[in-house]
């Protein structure tokens, strides 16, 4: 019948003993779970800093950008007064008997008037916007008709010598928009045509369930130091005060509707900055899939 081993116990033979033999194998086990542990438990906590970090980052952003917000819509407040006098003064100019008879002083008040309209179209496209990276004042359009719409105005806006559009985004849903989507792509159209006087290319496309942005010019390029420190504030070479601020929204209005903004130089010359942005972000649920299995 089976009986319990029964095993000397002779400590002082050293490792020749089975029991100071099992006593090293626990001691070897013990250490080596808790080299696991400690590793393990260092590991979560430096991901834990790591993420407290970013939200410390993130936070401190979107304080800089509701400053700016703060900033833009009390200038756009203070300008609106100032404005709106001198389009009355030059309406007034417009009829009196001598800018009648003067054609080129006529046409100059003409001029006026419709840069200080364009200037009154500014401030309030500035008020509108206040906020509504957060989508407060969204409106239903399709994605062709949206990028169709904000290439065709763009182009009418800045008059650049080449403009190569494409929209090869296949499927068609209807989605919503606000100020802050096309904010963000005029902002990225904006630095390409500074950058790149002589062309600018913009390519729309899905890709996996997501809505591809992709904005090429021929400048110069980004510089290295630029491009690792993309989405940070006054992150720029322009080398003027408040530059850099474009990139910086454009990046915190990606984050905010879930997609990403990424910029690289190509190999040809030019650099390229590719906006990726989920379709169930924007795009609106038709009532009639939430019957069907």
């Amino acid at each position: 019948m089976p009986a319990p081993l029964k095993l000397a116990v002779e400590p002082a033979r050293g490792l020749a003993d089975h029991y100071v033999q099992g006593l090293l194998v626990c001691f070897l086990l013990i250490a080596g779970l808790l080299v696991v542990f400690i590793t393990r438990i260092g590991g979560i906590l430096r991901e834990r800093d790591a993420r407290l970090a970013e939200l410390r980052q993130r936070a401190v952003e979107e304080e800089h950008i509701v400053r700016i917000g703060l900033l833009a819509s009390g200038a756009a407040h203070e300008l609106g007064t100032p404005l709106s006098t001198l389009s009355v003064i030059l309406g007034d100019w417009q009829h009196l008997p001598t800018m009648a008879s003067d054609g080129e002083l006529h046409n100059d008040v003409l001029e006026m008037q419709a840069q200080v309209a364009r200037c009154k179209s500014i401030v309030t496209n500035i008020l509108m916007a206040a906020g509504e990276t957060r989508a407060e004042a969204p409106t239903e359009t399709t994605l062709h008709a949206l990028f169709d719409e904000l290439a065709h105005e763009w182009e009418q806006a800045r008059n650049p010598p080449r403009f190569d559009y494409r929209n090869q985004s296949g499927p068609d849903p209807r989605i919503v928009t606000d100020a802050g989507l096309r904010q963000m792509v005029f902002n990225v159209l904006d630095n390409a045509l500074e950058a790149s006087p002589d062309w600018v290319a913009l390519d729309v496309r899905c890709e996996d369930d997501a809505v591809v942005v992709v904005v090429a010019d021929a400048g110069p390029g980004f510089e290295p130091g630029i491009l690792r420190r993309l989405g940070t504030p006054y992150n720029s070479s322009k080398g003027r005060p408040g530059g850099g601020l474009g990139l910086f929204l454009s990046v915190n209005v990606a984050r905010t509707l879930g997609g990403r903004l990424h910029a690289e130089n190509r190999p040809q010359g030019g650099a390229v900055v590719t906006v990726t942005l989920p379709l169930a972000a924007i795009a609106i649920e038709d009532p009639d899939d939430d019957g069907q299995e």
